[in-house]
Order: C-alpha cells, then structure tokens, then sequence
C-alpha cells in the first residue's frame, strides 16, 4: 500500500533530523581532535562517493601533522568510530583571523583563562574586528565575570542584523567556554561581513554609519550556564 503524503512528510523528517545528528557529533569530535590547534568553521559536505570535512583553521600544521599522520589517525577514527564510509579531511588555512568568530571567540576564553579582564578584552577584540573591515560585530559573555553571581555583558559596534533572512546568512556566529577560578564563562561572537541589501539600497547620506565601540550595560543572568 501506497505511503500517503504525511508519512513520507514524517519519513523525510527523521532522515534530515538524523543526519543533522550526526553532522553535529562529527564537528564536535573533529574539535576535540585538533583541541591543541584553532579550528574556525567546520563544514560537512556529503556526496555519493564521499563525506568531506572541510576544517578551516589558523594552524594547518597542527591539523596535518608530520607528513599528514594526524590527518590518517583522525581519518580512521571517523570510519571506525562514527562509521563513517570514505570520509576525506580538508584543510583550509584561515587569513584573517580576527574576522573569524570561532577563533576570535577561541583567543577570549584563553585569556580570560589567563586572567585578563573581561572588559579589556571586550573592547579590545571588538576593535581588532571593525579595524579588520567587519561591518558590524557584538560580544557576548555570560557567566560569573567578577563575582559570584553570574551576568551577561554585551560589547557591541556597527551595523549588525538580528533577525530574518540576513541573520541567517550574513551573520557568522562563534561560541567558546573558558574555565576561569570563578566559573564557566560563555563567549558568543557575532560578525557581519557583508552590509545588507536594504543598507546598500539607500542613499549615501541615508545610509546608517558605522557606529562606534560602545559597552553594554551589564545585565543579571538568572543561570550560570551559557547557551
């Protein structure tokens, strides 16, 4: 008997859920694999012949090895492990990296592991990012930054989307934790490349400028965890 339209509606569904699992559990372990090298965007593609893992990072030495022994190693782990068939690691070096949020948001949480101020480091790094040529950026840390109770403190600059379609396709987003004595802290790093269609669209004189480096207000977080 023929399947009617909602359960193959139902049957499509659990398949792209299924393999969204396991695109997440093989970004996740390629993270841990390389934990010593800073790993930016992981991207999965799958073709009928292979599944390619794109890591784009800073330190592609790291990533390969000595005459591609890492490469080897994590490749068998991929088949045995996460059975994987035919998966091919590619290695991409990053140019800038302050315009990458996974590496930026990397580089804070070793700071603040070091011990450096929050602040000092919010406004640092929201400099580096607009000097790099973003458009807009904001940081987020969540956490216990100088205390016991845990708060969230925004660092912002520019022009940068919230919601909609440019959100999704223009904003690139980067998380990291960091363990200092106190507490986890949670660093989420938003960076907008590319001015969106309806800031091109307007006059040069009605355009929004580039705001400058401004420092949120800090806000009580009610969990200690960052999402």
């Amino acid at each position: 008997m023929a399947l009617d339209t909602r359960s193959v509606g139902r049957m499509k569904e659990r398949i792209f859920i299924k393999k969204a699992k396991e695109d997440v559990t093989m970004e996740e372990f390629v993270r841990r694999q390389f934990g010593q090298a800073k790993c930016g965007a992981i991207e999965v593609q799958h073709t009928p012949i292979v599944t390619r893992i794109i890591i784009h990072t800073t330190t592609p030495g790291l990533v390969i090895g000595s005459g591609g022994e890492r490469i080897k190693e994590t490749t068998e782990v991929l088949k045995e492990k996460l059975k994987i068939e035919n998966p091919q690691i590619d290695v991409q070096k990053i140019e800038n990296p302050d315009l990458d949020p996974h590496i930026v948001a990397q580089t804070i949480a070793n700071s603040l592991e070091g011990g450096i101020n929050y602040k000092k480091l919010g406004n640092h790094y929201l400099t580096r990012i607009m000097n790099a040529g973003a458009v807009g950026c904001e940081l987020l840390f969540a956490g216990k930054l100088s205390g016991e109770r845990s708060r969230r403190q925004i660092f912002n600059a520019g022009y940068l989307k919230k919601c909609g379609y440019p959100a999704q396709t223009e904003v690139l987003k980067g998380f990291a934790v960091a363990n200092p004595r106190l507490g986890n802290i949670g660093i989420t790093v938003k960076i907008m490349l590319v001015r969106s269609q309806e800031i091109k669209d307007l006059p040069a004189e009605k355009a929004e400028p580039v705001k400058p480096v401004v420092v949120a207000e800090e806000k009580p977080a009610e969990t200690t965890t960052a999402q």
